[in-house]
């Protein structure tokens, strides 16, 4: 049987879980990770602002962002739909919170009617040489469904909509998986070539309306079994993920550098006059 995840409904104000006052300056044990999934079929696109920084532009359905490192704590979250922050009302105002070290997929789930969060918690590793996979089901109109090899056995059964199944450790390899409605050999969506490799972690989101538009489809997420470091600032549009980096840093170390070389030059010609 699968374990539901955590699901927790957007109307109206929330606690949930994810980070503290502002970005985590430092990789510290004391930060947690976050990603954010945009897996309501019916929504439009969406801004995410924390604590009044626009942090998500753009995020269409089946947008996913990178991991960002979040201090460990509660935080101020508003979702806009795209472009109306300056005129409209959120769809949601949430505080959140996470525990530092810890880390988290953090998916808008169902219809825009019903729109709802779920706060699931992602492992970090796997024994050395293997691979982890994990299935949520989060298609609103779809029955309860079995995850199996094609043809084959049954990896996970009877997941019911909202439920997110443990993580399945298994060698690495490629798979050609089906999602079939629970108990029957009914396949509703096939997953051919789905290559699982050594040491990563991957997380596969039924997404999209069984009967419907958009159809049935799947978000396929990875990760190293080890801590790579996170990006701070993701932000995602036309429809993709992307990783902004700052350049703060690289900038204040040429400063430095540069002011060092004119210290010295000026230092030389004092000696030498």
């Amino acid at each position: 049987m699968l374990r539901k995840g955590f699901i927790l409904s957007l109307v109206g104000a929330l606690t949930l879980s994810f980070g503290a006052t502002g970005f985590a300056a430092d990789h510290s044990e004391e930060a947690a990770k976050v990603r954010v999934v945009h897996a309501s079929p019916d929504a439009p696109a969406v801004d995410v602002v924390v604590n009044g920084d626009v942090v998500v532009e753009g995020a269409d359905f089946k947008a996913a962002t990178d991991y960002m490192h979040l201090p460990q704590g509660d935080h101020d979250v508003e979702i806009f739909a795209e472009g109306t922050m300056d005129e409209g009302e959120p769809v949601l105002s949430a505080s959140l919170s996470v525990e530092g070290g810890e880390a988290y997929t953090v998916a808008a789930i169902n219809t825009v009617e019903n729109l709802e969060l779920a706060v699931v918690n992602d492992e970090q590793m796997t024994s050395e040489g293997q691979t982890k996979v994990r299935v949520g089901h989060f298609s609103p109109d779809a029955p309860n469904v079995d995850v199996a090899i094609a043809g084959g056995e049954v990896l996970f059964d009877d997941a019911p909509f909202k439920a997110v199944t443990d993580y399945l450790e298994t060698s690495p390899g490629t798979l050609d998986l089906e999602v079939r409605v629970a108990g029957t050999e009914d396949v509703v969506l096939e997953l051919p070539n789905t290559e699982l490799q050594a040491d990563m972690l991957y997380s596969v989101f039924a997404v999209g309306f069984a009967d419907g538009e958009p159809g049935l489809d799947v978000i396929m997420l990875s990760d190293m079994s080890h801590d790579a470091m996170p990006s701070e600032m993701p932000a995602t549009g036309m429809g993709g993920s992307s990783t902004t980096t700052s350049i703060l840093p690289i900038l204040f170390a040429g400063a430095l550098a540069f002011g060092a070389a004119l210290f010295f030059l000026n230092f030389r010609r004092k000696q030498e006059a």
